[in-house]
Protein backbone atom coordinates (compact mmCIF):
# COMPACT_ATOMS: atom_id res chain seq x y z
CA UNK A 1 0.00 0.00 0.00
CA UNK A 2 1.38 3.46 -1.04
CA UNK A 3 1.80 6.56 1.06
CA UNK A 4 -1.07 9.01 0.84
CA UNK A 5 0.28 12.11 2.56
CA UNK A 6 3.25 13.96 3.91
CA UNK A 7 4.97 13.19 7.15
CA UNK A 8 5.30 15.80 9.86
CA UNK A 9 9.04 16.01 9.22
CA UNK A 10 8.50 16.77 5.51
CA UNK A 11 6.00 19.52 6.34
CA UNK A 12 8.33 21.07 8.93
CA UNK A 13 11.26 21.07 6.47
CA UNK A 14 9.11 22.64 3.73
CA UNK A 15 7.78 25.38 6.04
CA UNK A 16 11.32 26.11 7.31
CA UNK A 17 12.68 26.46 3.77
CA UNK A 18 9.78 28.72 2.78
CA UNK A 19 10.38 30.86 5.88
CA UNK A 20 14.07 31.27 5.02
CA UNK A 21 13.27 32.22 1.42
CA UNK A 22 10.62 34.70 2.54
CA UNK A 23 13.03 36.31 5.02
CA UNK A 24 15.67 36.71 2.31
CA UNK A 25 13.11 38.27 -0.03
CA UNK A 26 11.96 40.80 2.58
CA UNK A 27 15.53 41.79 3.49
CA UNK A 28 16.41 42.21 -0.19
CA UNK A 29 13.27 44.28 -0.81
CA UNK A 30 14.07 46.65 2.08
CA UNK A 31 17.65 47.25 0.90
CA UNK A 32 16.40 47.84 -2.64
CA UNK A 33 13.93 50.45 -1.36
CA UNK A 34 16.68 52.22 0.62
CA UNK A 35 18.93 52.35 -2.46
CA UNK A 36 16.01 53.66 -4.54
CA UNK A 37 15.39 56.49 -2.05
CA UNK A 38 19.10 57.38 -2.16
CA UNK A 39 18.97 57.45 -5.96
CA UNK A 40 15.95 59.76 -5.72
CA UNK A 41 17.87 62.07 -3.35
CA UNK A 42 20.80 62.24 -5.79
CA UNK A 43 18.46 63.00 -8.69
CA UNK A 44 16.63 65.68 -6.67
CA UNK A 45 19.85 67.45 -5.71
CA UNK A 46 21.15 67.29 -9.28
CA UNK A 47 17.86 68.83 -10.53
CA UNK A 48 18.13 71.61 -7.96
CA UNK A 49 21.77 72.25 -8.91
CA UNK A 50 20.76 72.39 -12.58
CA UNK A 51 18.08 74.98 -11.76
CA UNK A 52 20.67 77.07 -9.92
CA UNK A 53 23.00 76.81 -12.93
CA UNK A 54 20.17 78.09 -15.16
CA UNK A 55 19.61 80.93 -12.69
CA UNK A 56 23.35 81.69 -12.88
CA UNK A 57 23.24 81.78 -16.70
CA UNK A 58 20.16 83.94 -17.18
CA UNK A 59 19.80 85.99 -13.99
CA UNK A 60 16.46 87.55 -13.03
CA UNK A 61 14.80 90.94 -13.14
CA UNK A 62 16.63 91.97 -9.94
CA UNK A 63 19.94 90.16 -10.51
CA UNK A 64 22.41 90.07 -13.34
CA UNK A 65 23.59 86.79 -14.83
CA UNK A 66 26.64 85.36 -13.11
CA UNK A 67 25.35 84.99 -9.56
CA UNK A 68 23.56 82.24 -7.67
CA UNK A 69 20.62 82.83 -5.31
CA UNK A 70 21.51 84.01 -1.81
CA UNK A 71 19.80 82.90 1.38
CA UNK A 72 17.81 86.13 1.82
CA UNK A 73 16.47 88.99 -0.30
CA UNK A 74 17.98 92.48 -0.48
CA UNK A 75 15.47 93.80 2.08
CA UNK A 76 16.63 91.17 4.59
CA UNK A 77 13.53 88.97 4.50
CA UNK A 78 14.14 85.25 4.51
CA UNK A 79 12.47 84.41 1.21
CA UNK A 80 12.30 80.77 0.23
CA UNK A 81 15.44 80.17 -1.82
CA UNK A 82 13.57 78.01 -4.24
CA UNK A 83 11.11 80.81 -5.05
CA UNK A 84 14.07 82.51 -6.73
CA UNK A 85 14.39 79.72 -9.27
CA UNK A 86 10.63 79.46 -9.75
CA UNK A 87 9.66 77.86 -13.03
CA UNK A 88 12.86 75.86 -13.28
CA UNK A 89 11.51 72.71 -11.65
CA UNK A 90 8.51 70.91 -10.23
CA UNK A 91 7.96 71.51 -6.50
CA UNK A 92 7.67 67.74 -5.93
CA UNK A 93 11.31 67.34 -6.95
CA UNK A 94 12.29 69.60 -4.05
CA UNK A 95 10.82 67.32 -1.44
CA UNK A 96 12.96 64.64 0.16
CA UNK A 97 11.89 61.04 -0.46
CA UNK A 98 8.98 60.03 1.75
CA UNK A 99 7.64 63.60 2.13
CA UNK A 100 4.54 64.39 0.11
CA UNK A 101 3.39 67.63 1.77
CA UNK A 102 4.78 70.64 -0.16
CA UNK A 103 4.38 72.87 2.93
CA UNK A 104 7.22 70.91 4.56
CA UNK A 105 10.42 72.61 3.46
CA UNK A 106 13.13 70.09 2.61
CA UNK A 107 15.58 72.72 1.45
CA UNK A 108 17.27 74.81 4.14
CA UNK A 109 20.05 77.41 4.20
CA UNK A 110 23.50 76.81 5.63
CA UNK A 111 24.48 79.06 8.51
CA UNK A 112 28.25 78.83 8.05
CA UNK A 113 30.74 78.80 5.18
CA UNK A 114 32.63 75.62 6.10
CA UNK A 115 32.79 73.70 2.84
CA UNK A 116 33.15 70.18 4.20
CA UNK A 117 30.51 67.55 4.75
CA UNK A 118 31.47 67.32 8.43
CA UNK A 119 31.60 71.08 9.03
CA UNK A 120 28.50 72.45 7.33
CA UNK A 121 25.84 73.72 9.68
CA UNK A 122 23.09 72.68 10.00
CA UNK A 123 23.92 69.11 9.11
CA UNK A 124 21.61 67.63 6.46
CA UNK A 125 19.46 64.65 7.37
CA UNK A 126 17.27 62.25 5.44
CA UNK A 127 14.50 64.84 5.04
CA UNK A 128 16.54 68.05 4.55
CA UNK A 129 18.95 69.28 1.90
CA UNK A 130 21.29 72.13 2.92
CA UNK A 131 22.07 74.95 0.45
CA UNK A 132 25.28 76.95 0.96
CA UNK A 133 25.74 79.96 -1.38
CA UNK A 134 29.25 81.41 -1.27
CA UNK A 135 30.97 84.59 -2.35
CA UNK A 136 34.18 84.49 -4.39
CA UNK A 137 36.26 84.69 -1.20
CA UNK A 138 34.48 81.65 0.28
CA UNK A 139 32.33 83.52 2.81
CA UNK A 140 28.61 82.78 3.14
CA UNK A 141 26.42 84.77 0.75
CA UNK A 142 23.48 85.94 2.86
CA UNK A 143 22.01 88.80 0.81
CA UNK A 144 21.00 89.52 -2.78
CA UNK A 145 23.27 92.56 -2.52
CA UNK A 146 26.26 90.23 -2.39
CA UNK A 147 27.56 88.34 -5.42
CA UNK A 148 27.09 84.62 -4.87
CA UNK A 149 29.72 83.04 -7.12
CA UNK A 150 29.46 79.39 -6.11
CA UNK A 151 27.35 77.03 -4.06
CA UNK A 152 27.30 73.66 -2.34
CA UNK A 153 24.31 71.44 -1.68
CA UNK A 154 24.62 68.84 1.06
CA UNK A 155 22.42 65.78 1.57
CA UNK A 156 22.54 62.56 3.58
CA UNK A 157 22.35 59.03 2.19
CA UNK A 158 20.16 56.48 3.92
CA UNK A 159 22.28 53.42 3.09
CA UNK A 160 25.31 54.34 5.19
CA UNK A 161 24.40 57.71 6.75
CA UNK A 162 27.18 59.50 4.86
CA UNK A 163 26.79 63.13 3.83
CA UNK A 164 27.35 63.96 0.16
CA UNK A 165 28.02 67.33 -1.46
CA UNK A 166 27.28 68.73 -4.92
CA UNK A 167 29.14 71.86 -5.97
CA UNK A 168 28.44 74.51 -8.56
CA UNK A 169 30.10 74.31 -11.96
CA UNK A 170 31.92 77.58 -11.36
CA UNK A 171 34.05 76.26 -8.47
Amino acid sequence: MGRRGFTVVEIIITVTIMGILLTLAVVNLNSTQVRARDDERRADVEAIASAFENFFQRGTVSTDPGTYPSTTTSDGSNQDILDKVDGEMNIQSLLAPGISDPSIKSFISATNSTQTTEGVSPQPNLTDYVYQPLQADGSLCTSDLQECRKFNIFYQLETDGSIEMITSRSQ
